[in-house]
């Protein structure tokens, strides 16, 4: 089962600036978490290595964006979204920390694609389209592209797990 991102949250009427700076710091935090626990538990090399790159790929987002935010000094707002993420994503972790070996790296990776497709769809369709400042704005589309990248990775590594 895969972090309940697609949840109504996203559809939160008139996101701020700050907020939507908070929802897709939260989304990078939730996913280094993750690929932090698959450095921990794994022992497939391609799934450290997919989980190298994101708690890389994801650290580097964040600090681009809570410098960005520091420049136009303005303070990330915590919200219904970024507070529903953080729950789900505890439970998701709790929920693969009883996975072992292959069990787990099969569902790590399975919840990675179905995370990235659903903050993919979310910074596409809401976050991008609601983000007022342009620098934020070419911040999320650049992190969408990445994004993008990662969830093309994340199906290929959950490819061969069937």
């Amino acid at each position: 089962m895969a972090v309940a991102l697609a949840s109504p949250t996203f559809a939160q009427a008139d996101l701020t600036d700050p907020q939507i700076a908070h929802i897709a710091y939260t989304a990078g935090e939730i996913d280094i978490a993750a690929a932090e626990q698959a450095l921990r538990k794994s022992t497939n090399p391609e799934v450290t290595e997919f989980a190298e790159t994101m708690v890389r790929d994801h650290r580097a987002v964040n600090e681009q964006a809570l410098s960005l935010l520091e420049k136009l000094g303005v303070e990330p707002e915590d919200n219904a979204t970024s507070a529903a993420l953080s729950e789900a994503a505890a439970a998701k972790l709790e929920e693969l920390e009883a996975l072992e070996g292959e069990a787990f790296d099969a569902a790590y990776v399975a919840n990675e694609v179905a995370f990235h497709q659903t903050v993919n769809e979310a910074l596409a369709a809401t976050l991008i389209p609601s983000a007022e400042n342009a620098e934020l704005k070419a911040l999320l589309e650049s992190g969408l592209t990445l994004f993008g990248e990662h969830q093309m990775h994340a199906e290929h590594l959950a490819a061969t797990f069937k």
